[in-house]
């Protein structure tokens, strides 16, 4: 960390959703140990012991109406105000399209992004009067690319996608940069439903990317960071790649 990047978000506060492992945690803490306020949400409990000064635990149901505005509230209530949302929940099922049933493909979009809408848009009611702010959404190779099984997760996160691209030319005028990353495997719980060790089966996975491995949950918290501060100041409806160069063996 040079001296540009250790105090860039202070003064500088942010909702980070999912926050209780994985990148949603590596998020939260890089955030604050940047600068920035942090409120971190989760319908997990582990995520209360984050709690610290300037860093709110949240325990909520992202996907529950009035979930979104009371996050956002929480925020305000906290530390007057919000500058950057970190639209990090994410959820998946491994099931081919003739298995899956109405309920499971729900699911996911409620999780991955309803949540991720509704969060947003609450979030944009509080910056716009601010003239400023930072949105960054999780988004995954799987934006574009597919693999049999994933259909559900894979047409989540292309939504994810296009209401980033959307978003992003509705909010700039208003002097809002919203963004998304586009993440490859990451060493986190994701799979636990799926495979008996989630991480160590992405990290198998992550092998047969072109640099040879997964990715840990701070390298892409990294560009979270980067991408909610003033360093990406031009960048706009992006999704910036951090897949280890899936992408383009892939693509």
């Amino acid at each position: 960390m040079t001296a540009t990047t250790e105090a860039e978000l202070k003064g500088k506060v942010a909702l980070v959703t999912g926050a209780a492992s994985g990148i949603g945690r590596a998020t939260a803490l890089l955030l604050k140990a940047r600068g920035a306020a942090v409120v971190a949400e989760d319908i997990d409990p582990a995520v209360e012991t984050l709690a610290a000064e300037g860093l709110t635990p949240l325990v909520a149901d992202i996907t529950r109406d009035g979930a979104a505005e009371a996050a956002v509230k929480v925020a305000m209530e906290a530390f007057g105000r919000l500058d950057i949302l970190v639209n990090n929940a994410g959820i998946i099922i491994n099931k081919p399209v003739v298995d899956m049933s109405r309920a499971d493909w729900e699911r996911i979009q409620a999780v991955n992004v309803t949540a991720a809408f509704l969060h947003s848009r609450e979030a944009m009611k509080v910056m716009v009067p601010q003239g400023t702010g930072a949105i960054v959404n999780i988004a995954s190779y799987a934006a574009f690319l597919a693999f049999p099984t994933i259909a559900a997760y894979a047409a989540s996160k292309g939504a994810l996608m296009q209401l980033t691209r959307t978003l992003a030319l509705e909010a700039i005028g208003h002097g809002i940069r919203v963004n998304a990353v586009g993440s490859g495997d990451v060493m986190t719980n994701i799979l636990n439903d799926v495979v008996d060790d989630g991480a160590a089966f992405l990290a198998e996975h992550g092998s047969g990317t072109p640099i040879g491995r997964a990715a840990h949950p701070e390298e892409i918290a990294e560009v979270v960071a980067f991408l909610a501060s003033e360093r990406a100041s031009y960048i706009v409806g992006a999704l910036l790649m951090a897949d280890g160069g899936m992408s383009v063996v892939a693509g």
